[in-house]
Order: structure tokens, then sequence, then C-alpha cells
């Protein structure tokens, strides 16, 4: 069975230390991709996604501005995070492990996302959709993100580790409908 993955109602956030006391969180506002998982076999799932990176919003339009150029993103050149997926391994009837390769910036690594399927339900229109969220942590650094800052009182601006959270909303496509 595939599914689309409806953007509207999917979020892909990040979280990461700023000046190692706080934290900054962010979003992707667009989202698209595929999804191909049957309920009756789940061990089966696979993912194609990806991310518009020019979407990147933290609230502050000079930050959000500063993560779309050469020093982090670099948009122009690499407009989209993507992400597809190798392996599944099912933990149990609501959880596994998605492995796939993640590309960010022209730099793919293979990563692993805790999932969880949060249900299926029919939306006001008649379609049936399944909810999902995947958790990871990636190095930045390993994505050649390395712009920083040393503080003066010790430690850098933005940490390497980031925490990434996908919220997924998929509706199920039609049979003989490519998504």
């Amino acid at each position: 069975m595939q599914w689309k993955i409806d953007s509207a109602h999917t979020t892909a956030s990040f979280s990461v230390r700023h000046m190692m006391i706080t934290t900054v969180r962010g979003t992707f506002d667009k989202v698209s991709g595929t999804i191909t998982w049957d309920p009756a076999k789940r061990a089966s799932a696979s993912v194609e996604a990806q991310i518009d990176a020019a979407t990147i919003n933290t609230g502050m339009p000079d930050r959000d501005n500063h993560l779309r150029s050469a020093d982090f993103f670099n948009v122009e050149q690499h407009p989209y995070i993507t992400f597809r997926s190798t392996g599944f391994t099912l933990k149990d009837d609501d959880h596994g492990v998605l492995v796939g390769e993640l590309t960010i910036a022209g730099v793919t690594r293979t990563v692993e996302l805790d999932v969880s399927f949060d249900g299926e339900a029919v939306n006001p229109w008649g379609v049936r959709v399944a909810g999902f969220t995947a958790e990871t942590k990636i190095n930045r650094e390993d994505f050649g993100l390395t712009w920083n800052q040393v503080l003066e009182a010790g430690g850098v601006l933005v940490s390497k580790e980031v925490k990434i959270t996908l919220d997924v909303q998929a509706s199920l496509v039609a049979e003989g409908v490519t998504a």
C-alpha cells in the first residue's frame, strides 16, 4: 500500500543547543514523499521523503537566512534534504527502526530513526490516513555543517548534536494512482 505524505499535516522539527545553555527549535514547513506500508505486513515498510530546505523556520528571519546560507544548508546549491530508507526492523506492532540514507547539503550518511505508528483514521473527506512519528539524533558536522563560534566563557555557539522529530500524516493512495 502506498501512502502520500500530507505536507499540510506533517511537521519536520529539530532542536539544537545554543551557547551551551539553551535550546533553539525550528521546523521545515514543506515535507513531501511516499511511504510504502501495509498494516498487515508492517515489517516491509519503506519511505522516500524530501524537505524543502528553504522553508526552515526558527521564528527569527535573520537566523533563518543564515541557516539558508552556505554556512549551513546552502539552499541555492542544495534545495532539498532527502531521505530514502534502506531497511526496516519491526520491534513490535507499533514501533520499529527505519534505516536509510539522509542527504543534507549534498552529503549523504546512513541514519536510524525510531518510528512509531500512531494510528489510522478516515478524514472528513473519506480518505484513509495514517500517523507516524520518527525521531533521531545526528551530528551536524557529519553533513558538512561545521560553522560555529567559540565562546569567550568556553564552549561553542551551536552544538554538534541535532535532535530531529518528524510527525507525519499520510493519505492512502488509491490503487492504480501514482503518488
